[in-house]
């Protein structure tokens, strides 16, 4: 059985997994606050990239691109 300390613990980690989620994908939400990582690269090595690692580019935006590849290959979920 686990003590209140370990408890406790485990609903901090918790709660901080799920604020790093949250900003995570709020970074994603424009072009606007994503500027520096979705516009730093040229396109063509972004979608070598992504499709390298099995992500589909076509008819998609790049900041969902780069959020997904992050999400696959950053250890981001």
């Amino acid at each position: 059985m686990a003590t209140a300390a370990e408890i406790v613990s485990g609903f901090k980690a918790g709660v901080q997994e799920a604020k790093e989620k949250e900003a995570f994908d709020d970074f994603f939400e424009s072009y606007e606050s994503s500027y520096a990582l979705t516009l730093a690269d040229p396109d063509e090595i972004m979608i070598a990239t992504a499709s390298r690692y099995g992500i589909e580019t076509e008819g998609r935006e790049k900041n969902e691109i780069v959020k997904e590849l992050l999400k696959k290959k950053g250890d981001y979920d």
